[in-house]
């Protein structure tokens, strides 16, 4: 078996807990490659007995497991090393919230004892891309985002207008701070957050949800995944924000913005012990009444 472990920040409370990991994955006898920044955190820099990989280099299609030891945004910075690579990744929380970092760090055990048992099931994620008129060299190559991409006012607390069209036909124009288009995995990310609905990850839909619409009838829309979605945001001042998940670049107003479904999608592992639905009631506190 062959594992890739990657986190961004390492607290002293967490130490033990990726140990657990390395010991347990030692015990199965599986190779294992650490991100070279994580690395040198945990081991000083130094190669005990097992490799390392960064963002060009040392990841195949040949690795089993991708574990991501944090929170949700490291999640989402870890599918930047995964691209278009197709290794199952499953993340570990160390955080708060963690919808995408579904076990808990007391159980980093199961993460490998359930794995090799083949207790899992592995699910595909969609993922949606942007392509612009003119390249973006905060974004590059990995111009995809397995979330939502946001486009949001910059530098001015005046609202702007997204003009919005679905498959080349006029929507409206959004009168807001932003509008997200998200996934349905992001769906219980900055969408929620935003007013917009819980979709299960599987679902082939995508959700139009607008930031702090003045125009009080915008709604949040569920569209069909092969929609192609063209943008054009004016406002006030000359730029606005685009961000693929946690990267963020600024863009001229006025520019095409299309949005559509990646070509690839996300290997998620989901154990059997920790289910969609699970992290839902859990995470979001379903059917708790502190009255009872």
């Amino acid at each position: 078996m062959k594992v890739a472990i990657y986190g961004q920040v390492l607290h002293e409370d967490d130490r033990s807990y990726v140990s657990t990991l390395y010991d347990e994955l030692i015990n199965v006898e599986a190779q294992i490659y650490i991100e070279k920044e994580f690395n040198k955190k945990l081991f000083d820099g130094k190669k005990v007995g097992h490799g390392t990989f960064d963002q060009q280099s040392g990841l195949d299609g040949s690795f089993d497991l991708f574990v991501s030891f944090g929170g949700d945004g490291t999640m989402l910075r870890a599918i930047t090393y995964i691209g278009r690579l197709g290794i199952p990744i499953v993340g570990v929380n160390t955080g708060r919230l963690g919808f995408l970092s579904t076990f808990k760090k007391e159980e980093v055990k199961k993460v490998v004892t359930e794995f090799t048992a083949g207790a899992f099931s592995i699910e595909e994620r969609s993922m949606v891309e942007i392509c612009l008129d003119s390249e973006v060299p905060e974004f590059g190559d990995m111009n995809f985002a397995l979330n939502e991409i946001t486009v949001s006012r910059k530098d001015t607390t005046s609202m702007i207008t997204v003009e919005t069209y679905l498959d080349e036909e006029y929507l409206t124009s959004y009168w807001a701070d932003g509008l997200i288009i998200s996934t349905p995995t992001g769906s219980t990310g900055y969408s929620l957050s935003c007013g917009g609905p819980v979709i299960s990850p599987s679902t082939k839909a995508l959700v139009l949800t607008p930031i702090a619409p003045h125009n009080l009838n915008a709604r949040p829309l569920v569209i069909p995944d092969d929609t192609e979605i063209r943008l054009i945001v004016s406002g006030r001042e000359e730029n606005h924000l685009v961000s693929l998940d946690s990267r963020i670049a600024t863009i001229p107003n006025g520019k095409q913005i299309t949005i559509k479904k990646s070509s690839f999608a996300i290997k998620m592992v989901e154990y059997k012990s920790e289910s969609f639905l699970k992290t839902l009631r859990n995470k979001l506190l379903w059917g708790e009444d502190r009255r009872n």
